[in-house]
C-alpha cells in the first residue's frame, strides 16, 4: 500500500469533485509495441488488470483520476517507463518532485496491487510501464468512458530523478500558448492537448491549486471574470481564504465520477476549475475544439483514444535501456 501520499477522500471531495513524436523528446531504442505482445507469455494479463482495477475502484472512486493522472505524469517526463513509480530512500525520485507531490496514493497502490497479481500468474514477464498503461485504459472504461486496445511491449526505465520533472508538466495557471508548447515538444497537437485535458472530467483538485482565481485575482477584479459567478461563490464557500492544504473539490461539478464530455460543456458555461481549463474555451486557438467536444461526445471519445495511444508511445524503453521490474517501486539492481 502506498503510504507517502494519502488520497484526500477524508478531506472534502465535493459532490457539486497529466503519436510518436515528430522530433522525439526522449532518447532510447525504438520499441515494437503491439496489442498482442503478451498473448503467449501472459495470456490472462488484461483480465487480471481489469479485475484488480475494478476491485480498487470499488474501494474508492479516487482510483479513477489517480491512475489516469499518474500515467500522464509518467509519460510526459522521461517517457512511459514507470519511472514515476520509483520510491527513493533519499526522496529524490520523480515522485518526490514538487509537481508530483499531489499525486494521490491510490494511483500508486493500484499499480502495485496489479503487479503483485500479475507476478503470480506470469513472473518476470510484464513491465510496470505496461501495467500502468492498461490500468489507465481500464479506469476510463470502467467510468463509462471509451475502451481501446493498448499497445504493449514497454520496458521499465532505469532512472528516476526529481530534477527531471521541472518544467515538463502542464500547470494549473498556464495559458494556451504554454500548454500547447508542453505537448508540442512531444509531437502532440493542439487537438491532442484539448482532448487529453478532458481527463479533468473526473477527479478532484486541492483548493490551494486554484484559490488565486477566487481571491485578489487582479488589481481591478477579486475573482477571475471568466469564472461563472455562481460557481465562484460555491468554490469560495468550499475553499475559504485560509483553506487547509488537504481540502479538495471536484474538477467537474456536474458529473465528477463519470468519464464524459460534460467537462467541455462546463468550460462553455464558465465552470472550468483551473485557469488551464477555462482558457481552452476563452482562447480562440482551442475554442472550436472545445465547442465540438461539448456537443459531440463521440468526437471527444475518438480524439481522446487517439491521443492516449500517441501519448503511450512517448519515450518507450527497449533493450539495454530498460528492464522488467520485479517490484514497481524499485530498480532490479
Amino acid at each position: 500500500m502506498e503510504r507517502r501520499r494519502r488520497s484526500p477522500c477524508a478531506a472534502v471531495v465535493m459532490a457539486a469533485v497529466a503519436m510518436l513524436a515528430v522530433m522525439p523528446a526522449f532518447p532510447g531504442v525504438a520499441a515494437d509495441l503491439s496489442a498482442g505482445y503478451y498473448s503467449s507469455s501472459c495470456p490472462k494479463l488484461e483480465s487480471i488488470v481489469r479485475y484488480e482495477v475494478s476491485r480498487k475502484i470499488n474501494e474508492t472512486v479516487v482510483t479513477i483520476p489517480a491512475v489516469l493522472r499518474l500515467f500522464f505524469h509518467d509519460c510526459l517526463v522521461t517517457g512511459c517507463d514507470a519511472s514515476a513509480l520509483i520510491s527513493s530512500p533519499n526522496d529524490d525520485a520523480e515522485k518526490d518532485a514538487p509537481d508530483n507531490m499531489s499525486l494521490a496514493g491510490d494511483g500508486f497502490d493500484t499499480v502495485n496491487r496489479v503487479k503483485t497479481a500479475v507476478e503470480k500468474a506470469c513472473p518476470g514477464v510484464v513491465s510496470c510501464a505496461d501495467i500502468l498503461a492498461l490500468a489507465a485504459r481500464d479506469v476510463v472504461s470502467l467510468a463509462s468512458g471509451p475502451w481501446w486496445s493498448v499497445e504493449l511491449g514497454r520496458l521499465d526505465g532505469l532512472v528516476s530523478k526529481a530534477s527531471d520533472v521541472d518544467g515538463k508538466l502542464p500547470g494549473p495557471d498556464m495559458r494556451v500558448t504554454k500548454l500547447a508548447a508542453v505537448f508540442d515538444k512531444h509531437g502532440l497537437s493542439m487537438r491532442d492537448m484539448v482532448a487529453l485535458s478532458g481527463a479533468h472530467t473526473v477527479g478532484f483538485a486541492h483548493c490551494t491549486r486554484f484559490t488565486g482565481r477566487l481571491y485578489n485575482y487582479s488589481a481591478g477584479e477579486q475573482t477571475d471574470p471568466s469564472m461563472n459567478k455562481d460557481y465562484a461563490a460555491q468554490l469560495m464557500e468550499a475553499c475559504p481564504r485560509d483553506v487547509g492544504k488537504t481540502i479538495a473539490v471536484n474538477m467537474d461539478p456536474v458529473s465528477p465520477i463519470v468519464f464524459d464530455n460534460v467537462y467541455y460543456s462546463n468550460l462553455v458555461n464558465g465552470l472550468g476549475l483551473f485557469t488551464s481549463d477555462q482558457v481552452l474555451y476563452t482562447d480562440g486557438a482551442s475554442r472550436r475544439t472545445v465547442e465540438e467536444f461539448a456537443v459531440n461526445q463521440t468526437a471527444f471519445f475518438d480524439a481522446f483514444v487517439s491521443s492516449m495511444v500517441r501519448l503511450g508511445r512517448l519515450g518507450v524503453k527497449a533493450g539495454k535501456d530498460g528492464e522488467v521490474r520485479r517490484d514497481c517501486t524499485a530498480f532490479n539492481h
